[in-house]
């Protein structure tokens, strides 16, 4: 039933995988009931699965048929897929693929209705996904497609810092080919707009850094800097933008750098994440910026060789939904906020 909470839903991602161990031990935590109303989509049947592999018999989902119906005080979930559905731990079937694709296309249709407030994707396989429905590098170009987002930034979050990309899932060999200062310039908007209404930064001071070695030493190690990047920076800072480099990505993250920013524009995909990852892997989130809708998952994937094992930590899951949750909330006050802004007076004839 509908009520002020807000309401996250949940997908149940690989079905082999970790996706219902963190999910699960997530929503054991009973203070997430106080901040929402979580609804996986998924199968009951594929949950029961998991729950009796890994011997948690504390736990059981509220099954409901639509939301309407959901319990604002427990783990809900709603059935996607077929009672036939197949689990085989730790490996990728295209009965996977397949399961994970139908939760998510129902969970993005309650989202996209205005049904659910959030939501939060379990780990997909890449590869196992793909068909004529889905022919995606993964969720953030899928989000991007499906809301028809003139541009979308994958930013990875925690405590420390945040980073985002300017190419996310993009083969290396062709990353120079997209490190443009058009593309540069408009992760750079994304992200600013995202760091004021997202998170209530007021200026936020947005680092970039370059795409060579020692950002390019002038020209001597490639030049991106000089040519795409540097034009780039200097853009945003015409349009009011606080940026600054671009900087050589070892020493930004070796000498703690990115501390004195509020967030940094990496130009590839492991660049920003490996570092990010390095330095805080169970508690990072990733959050789609740039969207009409939130969207965060896990900072990990499918994990297939912990499934069923009991191992797999839901640290990172949890941060995901407080962020989604966080992130509501935040644009809800920035709506607010900026709903009547006081007039201008020009006070030169006075």
């Amino acid at each position: 039933m509908r009520n002020n909470k807000i309401i996250v839903g949940i997908t149940q991602g690989d079905i082999n995988g970790i996706s219902y161990e963190v999910i699960i031990k997530a929503l054991l935590d009973n203070r997430i009931f106080d901040m929402c109303t979580p609804v996986v989509y998924g199968s009951p049947k594929v949950a029961a699965y998991h729950r009796k592999a890994l011997n948690i018999d504390n736990f059981s989902f509220n099954t409901v048929k639509n939301l309407e119906e959901a319990n604002p005080k427990r783990a809900n979930i709603i059935n996607c897929i077929s009672d036939s559905v197949r689990v085989e731990l730790g490996k990728s079937t295209s009965m996977a693929g397949e399961a994970s694709y139908k939760a998510l296309e129902t969970a993005v249709n309650d989202l996209e209705n205005n049904k659910i407030d959030a939501i939060v994707t379990g780990p997909i396989n890449k590869y196992n996904i793909q068909s004529d429905k889905f022919s995606f590098a993964g969720h953030t170009e899928y989000f991007e497609s499906r809301f028809k987002s003139e541009g979308a930034l994958m930013l990875m979050v925690n405590e420390l810092f945040m980073v985002g990309v300017v190419t996310g899932h993009v083969p290396l060999a062709k990353v120079p080919e997209f490190v443009t200062q058009e593309s540069i310039l408009k992760k750079i908007h994304i992200l600013n707009n995202s760091l004021i209404a997202d998170f209530l930064i007021r200026k936020p001071r947005i680092a970039v850094l370059g795409l060579n070695p020692h950002a390019g030493d002038n020209g001597v190690i490639g030049d991106e800097e000089k040519k795409e990047i540097i034009p780039a920076i200097k853009a945003a800072r015409d349009d009011n933008i606080n940026v600054f480099g671009p900087f050589p990505a070892d020493g930004f993250f070796g000498s703690e750098t990115f501390r004195k920013f509020d967030a940094a524009i990496a130009m590839y995909h492991d660049q920003g994440l490996i570092p990010f990852k390095a330095m805080m892997y169970e508690g990072g989130v990733n959050f789609t910026a740039g969207l009409p809708v939130i969207r965060t998952a896990p900072a990990h994937g499918t994990a297939y060789e912990l499934a069923g094992k009991d191992e797999a930590h839901p640290h990172s899951f949890r941060k995901a939904i407080y962020l989604a949750c966080d992130i509501y909330r935040n644009r809800q006050s920035y709506k607010e906020m900026t709903s009547n802004p006081l007039k201008s007076n020009d006070l030169s004839e006075t």
